[in-house]
């Protein structure tokens, strides 16, 4: 029996998830489909564009992101802190971004007096609400639906667009995450879709690029979370690394992917990390493959198995292993 999603997703074990989101009927319903000769390119924009809005609406953080001919790629980071300090009233604006919401709210919103009844029950609903912007399977099902329906009513038919339920693994500690964000970011070079990572399009890489090229050493985009500086290393709201050893290490990798060639000096975000070059090789080019639900070290799948109550989980074999 599968393992409930309120189990794998726990903001009390790590912020950060890695989420797939996978179309059916034909293998490029996202792109070029080789059969009607028709391309559905557009299509990756409109998922994109998706992404960057819900960025702004849910207290959600994209770390990196991949829109591939048929599946998509996100790594997503749960700011919980960000959520509780919203008022009611950005609550209930956010919301309805969304959603038409209920009378009481459409009330409340256009600033209008509720009477003490009203406001017990709308603040009920409003709590509920917070909860939900900063919950994964809300993200992913505001961000999956609205697709669907608008490639439905393109194609002029009905059923599914995605395969299911996007498929989630929690990422465990730096490293995992790490590994997580760079087998995203070089997903369309090592599919042969792109030459090389800095022209990847629909992808978080680029923007990066694009934003570090245009401006100064350390501009980072404002549609993406964004890392650590010198002077913040301890803001929780920025990742765990700095910008320039990120692309440092996308570059090493990409290189030797392509040329498949391990190069002995190692990037130093690899050394700081005591990460093995052939583990690194697998990691980027396997990651999915190698691990189930949790990505991370022995120590951090051990924890994370005893905050969630579970029992055996598939894939600490694949933990000690890769990520020690």
């Amino acid at each position: 029996m599968p393992t409930p999603r309120k189990r794998l997703i726990s903001p009390d074990v790590t912020p950060y998830y890695h989420c797939v989101s996978r179309c059916v009927r034909r293998a490029y319903l996202c792109g070029f489909d080789i059969f009607t000769k028709k391309s559905y390119e557009h299509r990756r924009k409109w998922i994109e564009n998706r992404i960057f809005f819900l960025s702004r609406v849910f207290a959600i953080d994209i770390c990196a992101y991949a829109v591939m001919s048929n599946h998509t790629h996100l790594v997503l980071h749960i700011n919980a802190t960000e959520s509780k300090n919203w008022s009611d009233k950005e609550v209930c604006l956010r919301w309805h971004k969304l959603y038409k919401g209920c009378e009481l709210s459409q009330k409340f919103a256009n600033g209008k007096e509720l009477l003490p009844l009203e406001k017990d029950q709308l603040k009920i609903k409003l709590e509920r609400w917070r909860t939900q912007l900063r919950n994964i399977s809300w993200f992913m099902r505001a961000l999956n639906e609205p697709i669907a329906r608008k490639a439905n009513r393109e194609d002029g038919c009905t059923g599914k667009f995605w395969e299911g339920r996007f498929k989630s693994q929690a990422l465990l500690d730096e490293k995992a995450l790490l590994a997580c964000m760079v087998y995203v970011d070089l997903n369309p070079v090592r599919a042969g879709i792109e030459k090389e990572v800095k022209s990847s399009k629909f992808t978080s890489i680029r923007q990066r690029y694009n934003c570090h090229k245009r401006y100064q050493l350390n501009e980072q985009p404002n549609t993406l979370m964004h890392f650590s500086t010198v002077l913040e290393k301890d803001r929780s709201n920025a990742m765990p690394f700095q910008l320039v050893d990120y692309l440092d290490l996308i570059n090493w990798t990409e290189k030797n992917i392509q040329n498949d060639i391990k190069k002995k000096i190692s990037p130093s975000l690899l050394i700081k990390f005591n990460i093995d070059i052939n583990k690194w090789f697998l990691l980027t080019t396997q990651l999915e493959f190698h691990f189930n639900n949790f990505i991370g070290s022995y120590k951090s799948f051990k924890l994370a198995k005893i905050k969630l109550g579970l029992g055996r989980a598939v894939g600490i074999s694949k933990c000690i292993w890769l990520l020690q």
